[in-house]
């Protein structure tokens, strides 16, 4: 997964660089803000739209239908921009349709009430100093998202197996690091950048192509750390693990904390915060003081500074009690109405536990085969009605031939499922393994 050892799947994205130039702009209808390229749509978070239950009740399932143009505000963004039939494109209309839908601005949705919980500890406790940026443009080019951040190149990271790409040159972003040198070299000494970000990944209640991080960074000049006594790495260190610790208690109240030394490419030395929390420790986020290179680059060898990024669905299922990350994008007003602008923490009430479908699938495997490209085409066939993918068999035969076997888990979060559908869904999902993976079906 994308720098899934360096960061967590949904926990931390640390943030260091990477700007957000792309080779043609004005094809994809990108304005600027502040200097900065954001997207100029989205959707209003409303449960006004969503069907009543009873409505959805006996329905049969249809693949949303992905427009062909969003337009918003006179502004147009074309599919064929971002989704297209190219070796070098594995950007696909799921992926597409997710564009624009900022969930983390919805202050009435559980990701838009943990930023804003976030914005309101800096506020009150940096005196409004910290810049906040929440929609930056996610198409930023390679060097952006790779390069910038230290990434080196031959990480796997940079496959085409992990993330999306719209060209060979030109991704989605898959962290919010992706702004930070720009921010840097506009003379930014305090930010906030949250988003979406996406990467091709596993399927299970935790794991969605689409998820939201935040990262902050502080830049501190020499008159900061002289006057302490301290060196300047310690004096950065130390007021990171301040200001952490006091979000930490913020979001989770008067918890048991602790360090952990860790590594990632931007910064040193590198941390995890952990906290103990419903009898468990669980990793909050990843921090550390910025590689001075990345100064370097961004116009501010003299400065010193740190960073830290977080998973926001990560805390918010915690925090919220949610079971499982596709609720956070259901319209379901039986979810929406649970929550409101303010309420941190507010426990979510399931309203329903419909019966899961299991359904397997054996194939002998090409040494081109992963199981992220399965998963996408899972995903491309049952959207959101699949809940789980996971490897239950696994053999080389003597002839050197490997095959596998995954358990398909589809569940509805809204309605039961008929065996029919299933069946259907089954059965295309065979039928383009088999064609796209080049694998033989058993």
């Amino acid at each position: 997964m994308l720098i899934q050892k360096l960061f967590p799947h949904h926990s931390h994205a640390m943030a260091m660089a990477i700007s957000l130039s792309i080779p043609s702009p004005s094809s994809l209808f990108i304005h600027r803000t502040n200097g900065l390229r954001s997207l100029t749509f989205g959707f209003p978070f409303s449960s006004s739209s969503a069907a009543s239950p009873s409505a959805i009740r006996g329905q049969k399932w249809r693949r949303p239908v992905v427009a062909s143009v969003i337009e918003l505000g006179g502004v147009k963004i074309a599919k064929e921009d971002l989704v297209k039939d190219d070796p070098t494109n594995n950007v696909p209309d799921t992926i597409f349709a997710k564009l624009g839908l900022q969930l983390h601005r919805r202050d009435q949705h559980p990701l838009g009430i943990l930023k804003n919980a976030i914005y309101h500890y800096f506020d009150t406790n940096y005196s409004n100093k910290f810049e906040k940026f929440d929609d930056l443009c996610p198409i930023v080019s390679v060097k952006e998202n790779f390069d910038d951040v230290l990434v080196p190149p031959d990480h796997v990271s940079r496959s085409y197996n992990d993330t999306y790409y719209v060209d060979s040159k030109t991704v989605l972003r898959c962290h919010t690091s992706a702004h930070q040198a720009e921010l840097l070299r506009r003379g930014y000494t305090h930010f906030l950048v949250t988003g979406d970000v996406y990467r091709r990944d596993s399927i299970d209640s935790t794991h969605y192509p689409v998820f939201h991080q935040m990262e902050g960074v502080r830049v501190f000049s020499s008159n900061d750390w002289e006057s302490s006594g301290s060196d300047a790495t310690s004096y950065a260190a130390d007021d990171l693990k301040k200001c952490l610790e006091g979000l930490a208690r913020h979001l989770f109240g008067a918890v048991e904390m602790r360090w952990v030394d860790t590594y990632f490419p931007f910064t040193n030395p590198s941390f995890e915060l952990e906290i103990f929390f419903q009898e468990k420790w669980m990793e909050v986020l990843g921090c550390g003081v910025t590689e001075q290179e990345i100064l370097n680059r961004s116009g501010k060898p003299d400065n010193v500074a740190w960073a830290f990024g977080l998973g926001l669905e990560r805390l918010a299922m915690v925090l919220f009690d949610i079971p499982d990350i596709r609720l956070f994008w259901s319209n379901d007003e039986r979810f929406t109405s649970q929550f409101a602008k303010g309420q941190l923490g507010v426990k979510f009430k399931p309203f329903s536990k419909y019966p899961p479908c299991y359904k397997d699938v054996s194939f002998w495997i090409s040494d081109a085969f992963t199981e992220n490209n399965l998963c996408e085409v899972v995903r491309g066939i049952a959207g959101d009605l699949v809940e789980e993918v996971r490897m239950i068999d696994n053999f080389t035969y003597k002839k050197g031939m490997t095959s596998q076997c995954y358990r398909i888990a589809y569940r509805s979060m809204e309605r039961s499922l008929t065996d029919e559908e299933i069946n259907e869904l089954q059965w295309k999902v065979r039928e383009q393994v088999q064609s796209k993976l080049n694998v033989v079906l058993r």
